[in-house]
């Protein structure tokens, strides 16, 4: 089994035969070349994982040679081979981007274990290329979803933000309009998306803890600090910090964190030197009213207005009906894959009761629902009957109370009433049970049973 590629470029035939023999008995797939141009050409047809290039070859020197590698792929990892007294050289090779650098004459069994290194290293980037591309894709700015003009609207604006040098950006709306997925979406899709997105939960923080966790200690700072302890704005160093609830975060951390953010300083508890880093803060909150909390006085206007230098509002899901359905149809095809069914659609009785609920847990209410469905179901088309009792029962009940029925004089039989309204909703809704109940703002149960009683089955 091949163990990596590696091209050989040096103008000493005695070597590269001795390298490719000896790296080939381990498993490695070995090209060779005697100058420079030659293994760029070689380079650029063979693709190899490793390098292992002279510094003095007639024509373009080890140098040169080296800088042209880089620019054909920053990922390669070059070993430079160089003569006893050029070590001066071999060092600057290094500041330009070279992996290591080993002295003639080597021995074959130390090339083969800094090889072994090397790879290791090359399957490393590889990993870690790997799962950020599975992080780009999981978060790509496709997966939000939405076909009404004000989602259209957010997407918009925060790719603009992803790609801009803003440092902080407020994300509002309610619970489930997905506030985490925007964040992620920003931060996956900027310069910053190599480095790490740290995500705090605000509320999960006990408030004796919270600057500890944010900014770290110095071993000793308190009883129980037994050793220095980074904070996540150094972890987060370079990347993103994504702030889950900012207006539940306790008073007494916020002046630090406004600190952090104006200044980009900050001090570990009981420390004495000032870190520095570069962060964005992607803040976001359920909070209705962040201001009323900033009048208050449980919000410092200072931080508030510091952190809404980019503000983006999600409306809830009952503001955007035009999202549902394409929202559904989403997670639908998501759960055919996952779960193995073949939903191909919603019928337009299904599709009325999901517009006219009012989604109170918004975007994530909607694919718990479709998830129960597609695990529970074994149809092609979604009809009310597969919709939870929940959304098939809902009223409007504002609408229920604007409408009145009088009561003339010489009074009426409530027997005879309620069954020529239940004759009546199974008409207008052509003798389909479950949209007569839903008429009546009553369960399909109670319809049926009322349906028994006045003999109508």
């Amino acid at each position: 089994m091949v163990q990596s590629k590696i091209l050989v470029i040096d103008d000493e035939e005695f070597i590269t035969k001795s390298l490719k023999q000896h790296l080939e008995k381990e498993g490695s797939e070995v090209y060779t070349s005697s100058t420079g141009e030659e293994g760029l050409e070689m380079f650029r047809a063979e693709a190899p994982d490793i390098v292992l290039l002279d510094l003095n070859m007639p024509g373009i020197g080890g140098i040169e040679t080296l800088k042209s590698l880089k620019k054909l792929s920053s990922d390669v990892i070059v070993i430079i081979i160089t003569a006893h007294g050029d070590i001066e050289t071999a060092v600057s090779a290094i500041k330009l981007g070279a992996y290591d650098f080993v002295e003639k004459p080597f021995e074959l069994d130390r090339m083969s274990v800094i090889v072994r290194k090397s790879m290791e290293t090359v399957h490393l980037k590889r990993e870690v290329n790997f799962l950020r591309e599975e992080k780009f894709d999981a978060y790509n700015f496709n997966n939000i979803v939405g076909a009404s003009a004000a989602m259209n609207d957010i997407i918009v604006l925060a790719k603009k933000v992803a790609e801009s040098d803003a440092n902080t950006i407020l994300i509002q709306g309610e619970s489930g309009t997905g506030k985490s997925l925007l964040a992620r979406a920003i931060h996956y899709h900027s310069p910053r998306a190599s480095e790490p997105f740290v995500e705090i939960t605000c509320t999960a923080i006990p408030e004796a803890l919270i600057e500890s966790e944010l900014f770290g200690h110095e071993k000793g700072a308190f009883t129980d600090a037994k050793v220095s302890k980074k904070g996540l704005f150094e972890v987060a160093n370079g990347g993103t910090i994504y702030l889950d609830e900012i207006g539940d975060i306790k008073l007494s951390a916020q002046a630090k964190l406004l600190r952090a953010l104006e200044e980009k300083t900050f001090k570990r508890i009981g420390g004495l030197r000032d870190v520095k880093v570069n962060v964005r803060i992607v803040a976001t909150t359920n909070k209705k009213d962040l201001e009323g909390a900033v009048r208050d006085g449980s919000f410092r206007a200072d931080l508030y207005y510091r952190l809404k230098v980019f503000p983006i509002f999600i409306l809830p899901l009952r503001e955007r009906t035009e999202d549902i359905i394409p929202l559904a149809m989403h997670h639908i095809k998501r759960f055919n894959k996952e779960f193995r069914k073949n939903v191909e659609e919603i019928s337009p009785d299904a599709e009325k009761l999901l517009l006219d609920y009012p989604w109170f847990g918004n975007a994530r209410e909607l694919r718990n629902v479709v998830e129960r469905i597609c695990i529970l179901e074994d149809t092609d088309v979604i009809h009310p009957e597969h919709l939870p009792a929940e959304i098939i029962d809902y009223v409007d009940t504002e609408s229920a109370e604007g409408v009145s029925i009088d009561l003339p004089s010489e009074g009426l039989s409530l027997k005879h009433v309620e069954k020529q309204l239940i004759v009546q909703a199974i008409k207008k809704a052509d003798n389909n049970q479950t949209r007569a109940a839903k008429l009546l703002g009553i369960s399909r149960d109670a319809l049926r049973y009322k349906m028994q009683k006045f003999k109508l089955l």
